[in-house]
């Protein structure tokens, strides 16, 4: 792979470059394949180069690739449509990332809130993106370092503690900002009498409840949006990554009445739910349900999560398992994630490290038993020598 002597170094690059993409795996420049249990931070879900978003992208290049929305964009209302009939009604704004779309659920939130309710509440160890204030929204310093000062309107709790949030809840807020399933915070679920007590609380005090899905939803924990494994509705829902299979596309979903404070020239992308994007957005939505991708996505992760810990049961080195569908967290006692999936690299497997102490999968949900397999012995040979007693 040549040095990447023009590109700004805003990544920690893994000394390999990849070219072709299938199902489940990445051949690189040399012809060698890999499979893929990251599938590109969450964007592959369909897996890569699903057939039916190629055509449906081909397609739609060789007739119109953008059209401004201040026209109409029959692809965009079908999309939109598609989306909050699975979802719970309302309306949709579509974006290109999923920074922009938590920016975007930001700014709803606080017109809908008016004067005086400005404050968002979120949570420790959550990333929200790496805009300005999707970055004030984020509760990890790491990412904020050199960037001060980031926007004010920002509150941060423990996640999963219902009694900080009621404690840092005042007649300032507008929005609980929060992920059902935190990502690069380390693979955290939320606890489900937690959700059901934050929505309460919002209930109570009339502030709104912002799920941002972009990495936990679109079938990866097991339903189609996280939410609904919880029984918990948020008012607002940011969805990104694996909506378009590959081609950029962010959205918001918010209910009728909420959507209602965004006015024209409140809120805009240029490039928003354009042709291209909604076209692959809907092909992605009719695989996911052609296929039955959220419920394999739930059995698939019973499975991997009942071989991790009954390897964690013969190796001292991993002291937690945890995740929901195949979002999958694995904690390392003694740290060297970043080792680990070096090795793993070298073995044909891509997986992501966080903190350097938590291995990260997020296969695509088309994987199969098979697949698991290959993962879980590669991954006890790397952690061979810690053996259990």
């Amino acid at each position: 792979m040549s040095p990447l002597t023009s590109l700004m170094q805003t990544y920690r690059r893994q000394p390999v470059a990849f070219v072709r993409g299938e199902g489940a795996t990445l051949w690189d420049d040399q012809g060698r394949p890999y499979l893929d249990f990251l599938s590109g931070l969450g964007v592959a879900g369909i897996g890569h180069c699903h057939p039916k978003v190629v055509a449906a992208v081909q397609r739609q290049a060789a007739t119109l690739l953008h059209c401004s929305n201040l026209y109409g964009i029959p692809l965009q209302e079908e999309l939109a449509a598609g989306l909050t009939a699975r979802a719970f009604g309302g309306k949709a704004f579509f974006c290109n990332s999923g920074a922009e779309a938590n920016e975007g659920a930001i700014k709803l939130a606080r017109r809908y809130g008016g004067e005086g309710r400005r404050t968002v509440v979120s949570c420790s160890r959550s990333f929200h993106g790496r805009t300005l204030g999707a970055l004030a929204a984020t509760g990890q310093t790491q990412y904020q370092e050199g960037f001060a000062p980031l926007p004010g309107g920002f509150k941060h709790v423990a996640f999963n503690d219902l009694t900080a949030l009621e404690e840092a809840l005042d007649e300032g807020t507008c929005a609980v900002l929060l992920e059902p399933v935190q990502g690069e915070g380390g693979v955290y679920p939320a606890d489900g009498r937690y959700l059901a007590g934050v929505r309460k609380l919002c209930d109570e005090r009339g502030i709104l409840l912002i799920f941002d899905e972009v990495q936990c939803g679109l079938g990866r924990t097991g339903t189609l949006f996280a939410y609904q494994g919880y029984g918990v509705v948020p008012d607002i829902l940011t969805l990104a990554k694996a909506l378009g299979g590959g081609v950029p596309i962010g959205a918001m979903l918010a209910g009728d009445g909420v959507a209602a404070a965004f006015t024209p020239g409140s809120h805009a992308s240029t490039f928003g739910g354009n042709p291209l994007s909604a076209a692959a957005a809907l092909a992605v939505l009719q695989v996911m349900d052609e296929e039955g991708l959220p419920a394999r996505a739930a059995a698939l992760g019973e499975y991997f999560q009942a071989g991790l810990r009954q390897l964690a049961a013969d190796r001292l080195v991993i002291s937690d398992v945890r995740g929901r569908g195949l979002m999958v967290g694995v904690e390392l006692a003694g740290g060297g994630a970043g080792a680990v999936i070096g090795e793993l690299r070298e073995r044909g497997i891509l997986a992501g490290a966080i903190a350097d102490r938590i291995l990260r999968f997020l296969p695509p949900l088309i994987i199969d038993e098979a697949d698991i397999d290959t993962v879980l012995a590669a991954l006890g040979d790397v952690l061979g020598g810690h053996k259990g007693g």
